[in-house]
């Protein structure tokens, strides 16, 4: 729905007006059909979840809904019905047979704003989109994606953006922070940025309990059955160390036409000339990037931008390498090496809205040119690691609750907080009626 061929999109790149009337048509149009579909009424026992705008299924929304699962079926509570919304719901359908009675919608569909009209909860990690309007009896979990370093929201310089960018993207936070009720979070740095950039109201509530997206790396440390499925899923050689790399979004390198694209530069040439025969490296891009350079290293380096979970990578994984991306908050809990490669770093932090805090705090060694990196790579893989003082003091900060959290998550949103849904009016379901609620649609 509402999509422009590349035709027309090349024409309107050129003219920025008609750039500014296609994003109002958008909006306008996706508002239109959220108005339409808020005709159905609120029903209980209904939760939607989405990640990364239907792109995957990851991150905290699928740990709390893999949580919620558990919490069904080993500790008997009340049972809801699910919808997951994807950009692909065909890729999903394994969903469906794993956790019977899980329903499936298409981003952006008249179905997708029906369900956001129908469910009592919705649990998201990012901007709702346009048309999308709480009514009253529902209830809105926004985990967001990550511990910012660059700034977010309302905390962004105005000089940042355009004048159409940033009144478009005002409407859209301030619309979101009206919204929230419920916000996730790993640590009192996080509570404090999120609540002022975001402008939350003062009763929504500020869950710090650890952040669900985590869940896993506390779970599955030590699981090596599991780590050598997930090796063997992505195809790669059990007796090599692992390097990921995980660069951010640059917001410079965008097009109207193709979106975002990033150009690695010779890392991995530089890479496989020392380290062939001993590493093979992970390449994963932003889920904003929709171009990248392609490595064409077969056997060195292996894409995967488009695995769902960010974790089972970190988990098989001896070294990170990136940049400016929230990963390295959340790699940090496996207190394994990080090497920050900011090769563009004066022109980003300026781009970028400037950062939260002083990059000399970050976990790891800050190399703030483009040049081949792969001394220090290579002696961060030989050496024993174990994490220093600075290493140690961020993740008090940043990570001072490492421990599996979802459960504990899920029982205060969907439980605790709402003894009603918890009692005799919520019916112990197996799917069953699935049918006749997607008939409803």
């Amino acid at each position: 729905m509402l999509k422009m061929g590349k035709r027309t999109k090349e024409i309107v790149q050129k003219i920025p007006l008609l750039q500014l009337a296609a994003n109002m048509a958008y909006d306008l149009g996706y508002g239109l059909l959220g108005l339409v579909e808020r005709r159905h009424p609120v029903e209980e026992d209904l939760i939607i979840f989405e990640s990364y705008m239907g792109r995957k299924y990851s991150c905290s929304p699928r740990a709390i809904f893999e949580a919620l699962e558990r919490l069904e079926r080993k500790a008997g509570m009340p049972r809801f019905r699910k919808i997951w919304a994807f950009e692909k719901p065909e890729e999903y359908q394994y969903l469906q047979k794993e956790y019977p009675g899980t329903m499936l919608v298409k981003y952006g569909s008249k179905e997708y704003y029906a369900c956001y009209a129908k469910a009592r909860y919705w649990v998201t990690n990012y901007v709702l989109q346009p048309g999308i309007s709480k009514k009253r009896g529902q209830t809105y979990v926004q985990t967001w994606h990550g511990t910012p370093l660059k700034k977010i929201a309302f905390d962004v310089p105005r000089t940042s953006y355009n004048w159409m960018t940033r009144l478009r993207l005002s409407y859209r936070y301030r619309k979101e922070s009206r919204m929230i009720d419920y916000m996730v979070s790993p640590s009192p740095f996080y509570s404090k940025v999120v609540r002022r950039a975001f402008r939350l109201r003062k009763n929504a509530r500020m869950l710090e309990e650890g952040y669900p997206r985590n869940d896993s790396l506390f779970l599955e440390a030590d699981n090596a059955d599991y780590l050598r499925s997930i090796k063997k899923k992505i195809g790669i050689p059990e007796n090599k160390k692992v390097i990921l790399y995980a660069p951010t979004w640059r917001s410079g390198s965008y097009d109207f036409v193709n979106g975002h694209y990033f150009q690695a530069g010779s890392i991995f040439e530089d890479l496989k000339k020392s380290l062939q025969d001993s590493a093979v490296v992970l390449y994963r891009t932003h889920y904003f990037i929709t171009r990248s350079q392609d490595p064409s290293m077969e056997g060195f380096v292996y894409d995967v931008s488009a695995y769902d979970e960010v974790n089972d990578l970190y988990l098989i994984s001896d070294l990170l390498i990136t940049d400016y991306s929230s990963v390295f908050f959340d790699f940090a809990n496996l207190e394994r090496p990080i090497l920050f490669y900011m090769f563009d770093y004066e022109s980003y932090r300026e781009e970028m809205h400037n950062f939260y805090f002083d990059i000399r705090h970050l976990p790891g060694s800050v190399i703030r040119e483009k040049r081949d990196i792969s001394p220090e790579v290579k002696e961060l893989l030989e050496k024993d690691f174990a994490p220093d003082r600075k290493y140690r003091k961020f993740n008090q900060v940043f990570n001072p609750i490492r421990r599996a959290c979802g459960e504990e998550t899920a029982r205060e949103i969907f439980y605790e907080q709402n003894s009603r849904l918890a009692g005799s009016e919520m019916e112990t379901h197996d799917g069953k009626n699935t049918d006749n609620f997607s008939r409803s649609l």
